[in-house]
């Protein structure tokens, strides 16, 4: 039987140059995607799938994540005293317990395998989930949940896959596949930011990962590689050459870059859309909207 995964590692350090000015002053992390951050949703998919521990990697000028998290007895007295009790228990979701959480710095942008190696004495020698949180999932069950149910069964390391265009591929670290299950398959290989002519596939790996502890060991060992920093796929692909099993999860669900503009802007599209609060309204606007535009052109 496979040890559950219960610790969960957020590399939250970034800068966020894609988003000056508003990251001069406030963490990407905590930019709002409709009325919730987006480390909200990145917490709430790792509660979902049972994650009891929650290791942040920051830098310097982070405080903020740290402040979102913790409780707020002013506000929440204001709120209770003017009856607004179902604010405060919206708010409530948003505390963590005392340690529950921990915060790690990572002095130097040395890339995403640094990142999570930064993290390494948290872990020991257990298996344990990574969430980028700028990759916003929308799925009806969470896609680390479905992950952890598959690695239940299989074990080894895990990455989230989905199928990309092949000229998009270059953004990406790539699967090499051995064996195709479906919503499964057993990766031979990986290969970080292939060129599009030289991609093994177009099954792309995304921003979720259950790891084996063997990874801090790897990335130990591993020396910068693309883009001059330490990557996390060259650690998980010292695990195939090891001999050790790794899988990509094909899951379910709508992945929304939110590390871009474009990316953020369409998954507030489509988290507006689907509450119940807003459909109507944004939804009157947007078709109004689109035929202002036609009508135009």
């Amino acid at each position: 039987m496979q040890k559950r995964v219960t610790k969960a590692i957020f590399p939250v350090a970034g800068l966020g140059t894609r988003f000056l000015p508003a990251t001069k002053s406030v963490p990407k992390e905590i930019m709002t995607l409709v009325d919730r951050p987006l480390i909200q949703y990145a917490i709430d998919e790792a509660r979902a799938a049972g994650i009891k521990e929650f290791i942040f990697v920051t830098s310097r000028g982070k405080s903020a994540l740290e402040d979102y998290f913790d409780i707020a007895p002013e506000l929440e007295r204001t709120l209770r005293k003017k009856g607004k009790l179902d604010m405060l228990e919206e708010l409530k979701s948003t505390n963590m317990e005392s340690g529950a959480i921990a915060y790690i710095r990572q002095h130097k942008a040395l890339g995403l395998g640094h990142a999570v190696w930064c993290a390494r004495r948290l872990v020991a020698n257990e298996p344990f989930a990574v969430i980028l949180p700028d990759d916003v999932i929308a799925a009806e069950t969470p896609c680390l949940q479905q992950m952890v149910e598959a690695h239940e069964e299989t074990g080894g390391c895990m990455v989230a896959a989905m199928e990309v265009p092949k000229d998009k591929a270059s953004s990406y670290g790539v699967i090499d596949i051995k064996e195709d299950f479906g919503s499964m398959v057993s990766v031979k290989g990986l290969v970080e930011k292939p060129a599009a002519d030289e991609a093994p596939s177009n099954l792309a790996i995304i921003g979720r990962y259950i790891l084996t502890p063997r990874i801090m060991q790897n990335l130990n060992k591993i020396k910068s590689g693309s883009g001059g920093e330490v990557q996390l796929t060259d650690a998980i692909d010292a695990e195939l050459k090891s001999g050790h099993d790794v899988f990509g999860y094909r899951f379910r669900g709508q992945r929304f870059d939110c590390g871009s503009k474009a990316g953020f802007l369409q998954a507030t599209v489509a988290f507006g859309l689907a509450r119940d609060d807003l459909r109507g309204e944004f939804d009157t606007y947007l078709r109004e909207l689109m035929s202002m535009h036609q009508a135009a052109q």
